[in-house]
C-alpha cells in the first residue's frame, strides 16, 4: 500500500509498505477513504519533537472497514467508520468516565495517512455512520475524528454555556471547529484571536461575532475591552506554545474555565498568578470517542460543516505539498484522498 513516512525535519515521503494485518483479536483493518495533516504533525515536521527514524505519520482518518478481528462484536466489514487518535475500549472506569483518551488499555492510531489502517480495539474506538455518507460530508466526518472533536472537547472543558461570552486563541482547524462547537453550546458572543483574513472569514461563517487581531497585553486589552472590563466567561486555547497560554489566563474572567487543547511545548503556568485569578483549568487530549456519535449526526444532518477547514486537497501521494502548505500558512489543514 501508498503510507506516507517521515524521515526528518522537513522530509516526507510517500512510499509502498505492506498492508496492515489483524494482529489482536479485538482489532479492525480499515480501507481510508480520506485523511489529513494535522496541526499537532507540524511539530514532528519542523524538529520540535524529536525524529530518530522514518516513521509512519497521520492520526486522523474515515474508512470502510476491511477486515476484523474474530472477537469484534459491533464493527462488521464493509461499514464506514470514524475512530479517534487513541485506541480505547470505552469499558473501563476512565472511558466510562468520558475520558477515553486516558483508557487504561489505549494505544495511539498512528500511520494513518496511507490506503489502509490498522485499528486496535475496534468495538470501542470505531463509530459506524447510518449507512454510506454523501460525498460531501466526507471531509466533515474526517474533522470529526480530531480537530471537530478536539475543538469540541475545548468548549466543554470549559463550561461552555448558553449565553456566554467566549473566546478562541488560535485560528488553525481546531480553533476554527471550536468556534462551532462554542456556537452549537449556546454561546451569545465568540472572539476569534486571527490575524489572517480567510481564517477570519471562515470564524465569522462558524460563528464568530467579534475578530481580535492583537496579541499579547494588546490582545488581553482588546479582550477586556469588549468584555467590559472583565474578560471572556470561557477561553478555548487551542495552540499549546507559551504564548497562547499567556494569552488565554489573564482573557478569562475571575471565576470562568480554560479549556486548553493544544499541546502544550514550554507551556509554564505561575501558581500565584492562577490563584490569584481564580480561573479553571481543563484540558488535555480530547475523548474524541465520547463526542463522536453525537458529531457525525450533526454532520450528516448538515447541521455543521467542520470539512471547511480542508482548504487544500491532494491526492495521497502529494502529502509533502500538503506539509509544506500548512507549515508555510498557505492552506489550514490539508485532506488527502487515497
Amino acid at each position: 500500500m501508498r503510507a506516507t513516512m517521515l524521515y526528518a525535519p522537513g522530509d516526507i515521503r510517500v512510499e509502498d509498505l505492506s498492508e496492515p494485518k489483524i494482529l489482536q483479536p479485538t482489532d479492525a483493518v480499515i480501507r481510508t477513504v480520506a485523511a489529513c495533516v494535522c496541526g499537532s504533525d507540524l511539530w514532528d515536521y519542523r524538529g520540535i519533537n524529536e525524529v530518530s527514524q522514518p516513521t509512519p505519520i497521520g492520526h486522523e482518518y474515515v474508512g470502510v472497514v476491511e477486515a476484523v478481528g474474530g472477537d469484534v462484536r459491533t464493527i462488521t466489514p464493509g461499514q464506514f467508520v470514524v475512530g479517534s487518535f487513541f485506541a480505547s475500549d470505552n469499558t473501563c472506569p476512565n472511558c466510562a468516565n468520558g475520558y477515553q483518551t486516558s483508557c487504561v488499555h489505549r494505544e495511539f492510531v498512528g500511520g494513518c495517512q496511507a490506503e489502509y489502517v490498522r485499528v486496535p480495539l475496534a468495538d470501542g474506538t470505531l463509530v459506524a455512520t447510518d449507512g454510506a455518507p454523501a460525498d460531501e460530508h466526507v471531509a466533515g466526518l474526517l474533522a470529526c475524528s480530531d480537530v471537530m472533536g478536539t475543538g469540541w472537547y475545548a468548549a466543554v472543558a470549559a463550561e461552555v454555556k448558553r449565553g456566554d461570552t467566549v473566546a478562541v486563541v488560535g485560528d488553525g482547524a481546531v480553533g476554527l471547529c471550536a468556534v462551532i462547537a462554542a456556537k452549537e453550546l449556546g454561546a451569545e458572543r465568540i472572539i476569534a484571536m486571527s490575524r489572517h483574513e480567510s481564517r477570519q472569514k471562515l470564524a465569522r461563517e462558524f460563528g464568530a461575532t467579534d475578530i481580535v487581531a492583537e496579541r499579547g497585553e494588546e490582545g488581553v486589552a482588546r479582550i477586556k475591552e469588549l468584555t467590559g472590563g472583565i474578560g471572556a466567561d470561557a477561553v478555548l486555547e487551542c495552540v499549546g506554545t507559551a504564548e497562547s497560554m499567556k494569552q488565554a489566563l489573564p482573557s478569562t474572567r475571575p471565576g470562568g474555565d480554560i479549556g486548553f487543547v493544544g499541546v502544550p511545548h514550554d507551556v509554564a503556568i505561575d501558581g500565584e498568578q492562577l490563584f490569584f485569578s481564580h480561573v479553571g483549568l481543563r484540558g488535555g487530549p480530547a475523548p474524541v470517542r465520547r463526542f463522536l456519535p453525537d458529531l457525525i449526526e450533526r454532520v450528516q444532518s448538515s447541521r455543521i460543516d467542520p470539512g471547511k477547514v480542508f482548504d487544500l486537497a491532494l491526492p495521497l501521494d502529494e502529502a509533502a505539498e500538503g506539509y509544506r502548505a500548512m507549515d508555510e500558512r498557505r492552506a489550514i489543514k490539508a485532506l488527502l484522498r487515497p
